[in-house]
């Protein structure tokens, strides 16, 4: 992992833990303004609703509302009937947990069954104890949304470009080792190692893609992700075509010709790079390798068959791009603009 990779990730964990620390002090303060009873279950409820994203955070808390309801007329059905408190508790807890997971209510149970045990302490159902526990949880949602509403989006955005800047020149270099590769030129990189830092940087661009996705209330176009995902197929075809590239025993002489259209779209790996051009030129090469004499010797056609496949490789990673740029919505085709 690089250096600015371990900065990232650390400044990353260091920002949630600020934000829980934070969110569940300041909830605990404002519960004991309010001189609520069982003030620090405030505390407790913001640390568990806040998450690393907004969009997690907020379907959390609207789940918390939703199943309070259910969750206080579970404690009068048990604690308030049953004389025996462990077993109106464990009928409690049995009762919520199949509710909650039924209802994909999961993530509430803990919160939920902290405010059964204030129920179950104090027996008392009046609506001052049920406002009581209801505005612990509106004041732990609450406190934990507006935290996470300090988002470095713009921050965001601009490690995201750096991401795909890097992505497409570690392509570009990978394509030209695998020309020098045909030409039979020695290499002073290791195409296996390249591809693997690429494989880590796209999976950890991912994780930074959804991550700013998660983070903004405005539309979801999913840009990001879905440029890193077409990149990583990319990234996939290349494995593969090395591979095969490898088994090639001697080269026949359309090597040539096929490491100099690996060099030529390597100029094109850019993101406002449409390629029509290049899909053209491979299709007229692939005319001509079939018109090509046929291969005398069986070394000679196993090795001219895997040139062969190394083309329709060349071909389906090409088309990745493609595909990506037909199937953009109207909302990423504004940020495709924007980009370009």
């Amino acid at each position: 992992m690089k250096k600015e990779e371990k900065v990232w990730e650390w400044k990353r964990h260091l920002v949630f833990g600020l934000r829980l620390m934070v969110s569940s002090v300041a909830a605990i303060l404002i519960a004991d303004l309010l001189h609520l009873q069982f003030e620090s279950s405030a505390g407790i409820i913001a640390l568990l609703t806040i998450f690393g994203t907004k969009w997690a955070t907020v379907k959390l808390a609207v789940s918390r509302l939703l199943s309070y309801g259910v969750t206080v007329i579970l404690c009068w059905l048990t604690f308030g009937k049953m004389e025996n408190r462990l077993v109106a508790y464990a009928v409690f807890l049995l009762l919520l947990v199949v509710i909650s997971s039924a209802a994909d209510w999961k993530s509430t149970i803990s919160v939920n069954a902290v405010i059964g045990t204030h129920f179950m302490t104090t027996h008392n159902f009046e609506p001052g104890a049920v406002l009581n526990e209801f505005l612990l949880v509106v004041i732990g949602i609450t406190v934990a949304m507006t935290i996470n509403q300090f988002h470095n989006y713009r921050g965001n955005r601009e490690q995201l470009d750096r991401d795909l800047r890097e992505i497409e020149k570690s392509l570009q270099k990978i394509l030209l080792e695998l020309a020098d590769y045909l030409m039979q030129k020695e290499s002073n990189g290791t195409v296996w190692a390249e591809i693997a830092a690429l494989e880590h940087h796209l999976a950890l661009s991912r994780l930074r893609a959804d991550e700013y996705q998660e983070n903004t209330y405005a539309s979801h176009p999913g840009y990001y992700i879905a440029y890193i995902e077409m990149r990583s197929r990319q990234a996939s075809i290349l494995h593969n075509l090395h591979h095969e590239m490898r088994k090639i025993r001697t080269m026949p002489v359309q090597a040539g010709k096929i490491a100099d259209f690996l060099k030529n779209t390597s100029n094109y790996i850019t993101e406002r790079n449409i390629p029509k051009l290049q899909l053209e030129q491979l299709e007229q090469m692939l005319s001509d390798y079939r018109k090509e004499p046929l291969p005398v010797t069986r070394p000679e056609f196993e090795s001219r068959a895997l040139l062969y496949h190394t083309l329709l490789e060349l071909g389906d990673f090409l088309e990745q791009k493609r595909r990506f740029l037909t199937g953009l919505t109207e909302e990423q085709k504004k940020i495709y603009q924007k980009q370009t």
